[in-house]
């Protein structure tokens, strides 16, 4: 049914930027409580073929930071008690040597996974900020690793995800924000140098057009627009940490790149390749809002309008896909893909998407449009 209602087309209401926020954040409320694992961790996703899944110690990790951020928004305190409770949930799930394991919690292979580390270390960071000292030692322990562990041009390559094909990875600039977040905390621990070392590797693999290389989890020659969102995140948060002119540029480049494969009807296609060419019929949604905000952050650095009319419309998009109204395993959730089969994550919400999607709504509304 929910395909059928998609290959439809998009419906032609918008719910609006308020709508889609709160009722994202009432469902990422409902999956830290619908979670298999029932662990304080948000639940990975709904299947409208397998139901909830368990907590995916990633994803829950930069949920936190878009709780606390709504929290302080509404005034709502149950949901900083949410985020807290994500939050102490990590860290007894921390691995002695400061990394986290990639993969849910229920997953059988527990290996230390630098990109997980990194997106929790978001987590933690903001934890530090918010609450103080509870979370500074966890902090600490997981930037410590990441430091440890990278190579000496700035890549990481020695605790790869499971998941992934192997290779290097250009989206773990991610990763790098992650050590800029602890590098506020912590400015004289080595964090930010970390950092900007894997953003200039990097962008060692930008060619002329903006396009990155080793961008994809699983195809390097036909990337998914989440990864390259990731990538491109990473880039700006560099820039935005250290306002060095070059950084700026390289954003540019790569936005510039994404804005050539964009309809303005708000189509960006999940999977694009190296001419900036759509290799997909189908919109990964999680790709285009994490797009959609870092045009707006870049429409803020240089009031180029471009950016800004290429994110409106690209949220725009997301949301008259969103229901806000219905049952609660799905109302204000994202999907994977939009028709719901696409090649993303068919037939199924993940939480990440639905974290994005406010992230970029949030920034929509405090945009100087």
């Amino acid at each position: 049914m929910e395909r059928w209602r998609d290959r439809a087309g998009l419906p032609l209401e918008d719910p609006g930027t308020k709508r889609v926020i709160d009722c994202g954040v009432a469902w990422l409320c409902h999956a830290q409580d619908r979670s298999t694992s029932q662990d304080g961790g948000v639940a990975n996703n709904f299947s409208l073929i397998s139901g909830w899944g368990s907590s995916y110690p990633e994803t829950t990790g930069y949920i936190v930071p878009t709780m606390l951020k709504y929290a302080h928004l509404r005034g709502d305190a149950a949901v900083r008690d949410r985020a807290r409770r994500m939050l102490d949930w990590l860290v007894s799930i921390q691995f002695f040597e400061g990394c986290f394991q990639a993969g849910s919690i229920r997953d059988k292979l527990r290996t230390p996974t630098t990109f997980n580390t990194g997106q929790i270390l978001l987590g933690l960071a903001n934890g530090v900020a918010e609450f103080g000292e509870s979370y500074r030692a966890a902090m600490c322990q997981a930037a410590d690793w990441l430091v440890r562990t990278q190579d000496p041009d700035g890549c990481w390559r020695k605790y790869p995800s499971p998941f992934a094909s192997p290779g290097e990875k250009a989206y773990e600039t991610h990763v790098a924000w992650g050590l800029l977040e602890a590098a506020r905390m912590e400015p004289h621990r080595g964090y930010a140098d970390s950092a900007l070392a894997n953003v200039r590797w990097a962008l060692t693999k930008q060619r002329e057009n903006g396009w990155i290389d080793d961008c994809c989890l699983s195809d390097r020659t036909r990337p998914l627009t989440h990864t390259l969102g990731y990538a491109l995140r990473g880039i700006i948060e560099a820039y935005r940490f250290s306002t060095e002119p070059e950084l700026l540029a390289a954003a540019r480049r790569t936005a510039n790149g994404l804005l050539s494969a964009f309809d303005s009807n708000g189509f960006l296609p999940g999977r694009l390749d190296a001419r900036w060419r759509g290799t997909a019929t189908w919109a990964c949604l999680t790709g285009t809002v994490q797009v959609a905000h870092c045009w707006l952050m870049l429409y803020d650095f240089t009031d180029d309008s471009k950016y800004r009319d290429a994110a409106l419309a690209a949220n725009r998009f997301v949301r008259r896909t969103v229901r806000v109204v219905g049952p609660a395993e799905t109302c204000g959730a994202v999907k994977g893909s939009f028709p719901v089969n696409g090649g993303y994550l068919a037939y199924k919400y993940p939480n990440w998407a639905c974290k994005f999607c406010i992230d970029s709504n949030m920034a929509e509304d405090e945009a100087r449009l």
